[in-house]
């Protein structure tokens, strides 16, 4: 395992709704390592459900991918883990176990980071899912569930006991949802507490900021989630200051709207004609430009690429006005 996150230090956090072939894609161009799938229910594929099963889906130049499951039953988790594995072959990297998501309808299931409260039981479904594969097994939490009751590291070594071959951190709370800040502290006390691999998660938003985790934290690879919506160009960002290098400079508004164009583009292409998903990447990649908070409105309404490109047309001649003056 130590190898694996050797070859892949920067990665795209498995997002629902974000993560999907056409961010991935854009993504992976940019300089992230390795990308997963959105989080796949291992509930919803035990009923064969064709649109779970569409999640693990390749992009075109797409090799390998990293899946992460979620779900609280052991025997599901481990049947469709084998499943997975099975049907993915080499073009499946490692699986995940997600104990992080903090989102009520996950939680209220008992999935999600509500295992957090179950250490047992958390470490049952590893055992189960590592019985059954012969991929890398690893686990993503948070810093604990209960606001100022830290419980990651101990939590993280049961995880390494019950067989996990990696571990993630999010330096928040579960409670906490994505309010405050990530405390890095708590990815360095996981990094102290196991053998096996920490990858830290949470704030990654600037090159340098990945450097600083790593430095302070001793991780062995960094996860970038919410900092990459609508900024693919992060990772390039990230690539240069953890080589030493410049970083790259933001991106211009041509840029921009260039890379919002040919997302829209590779999602027609694998969705239809129908891609109102855009609508909430469009927002991100126009956050902050000229003429954004008059888009936003008509946005809501794009539901085609003609729609969109519409709207990308008279944000470009905004910007070029508003250059002139």
């Amino acid at each position: 395992m130590e190898g694996l996150f050797g070859k892949y230090r920067v990665l795209l956090a498995p997002m629902a709704g974000v993560s999907d072939i056409a961010f991935r894609t854009l993504c992976r161009e940019a300089g992230a390592d390795m990308a997963f799938t959105e989080m796949v229910s291992a509930k919803g594929l035990s009923f064969a459900n064709e649109k779970t099963r569409h999640l693990l889906a390749l992009a075109d130049g797409e090799s390998q991918v990293a899946v992460q499951l979620f779900g609280h039953e052991p025997e599901v988790m481990a049947s469709q883990a084998a499943w997975i594995e099975d049907e993915m072959g080499e073009s499946l990297a490692y699986l995940d176990i997600n104990m992080g998501c903090p989102a009520r309808k996950i939680v209220s299931k008992g999935d999600g980071s509500a295992l957090m409260k179950e250490p047992d039981l958390a470490a049952s479904v590893v055992r189960a899912v590592k019985g059954v594969v012969e991929h890398p097994v690893t686990v993503k939490f948070r810093r604990g569930w209960a606001e100022g009751d830290e419980t990651a590291p101990a939590f993280a070594r049961r995880m390494e006991e019950a067989g996990a071959d990696g571990v993630t951190v999010h330096g928040r709370f579960a409670e906490q949802l994505y309010r405050g800040s990530a405390d890095w502290g708590v990815i360095a006390r996981v990094r102290e507490a196991v053998s096996v691999p920490v990858v830290g998660n949470g704030d990654i938003r600037q090159g340098a900021d990945a450097v600083h985790m790593a430095v302070e934290t001793g991780c062995d690879a960094v996860m970038i989630a919410r900092g990459a919506e609508g900024n693919p160009w992060l990772f390039s960002q990230v690539q240069a200051a953890l080589a030493g290098e410049p970083e790259p400079a933001p991106p211009t508004v041509e840029e921009r709207i260039a890379m919002a164009r040919r997302h829209a583009e590779l999602l027609t292409h694998r969705e239809g004609r129908n891609i109102v998903r855009m609508r909430k990447h469009a927002m991100w990649y126009m956050s902050g430009l000229p003429g954004a908070a008059q888009a936003r409105g008509r946005i809501n309404y794009c539901t085609t690429l003609a729609d969109f490109d519409e709207v990308f047309d008279e944000l470009l001649e905004i910007a070029h006005a508003a250059r002139s003056l």
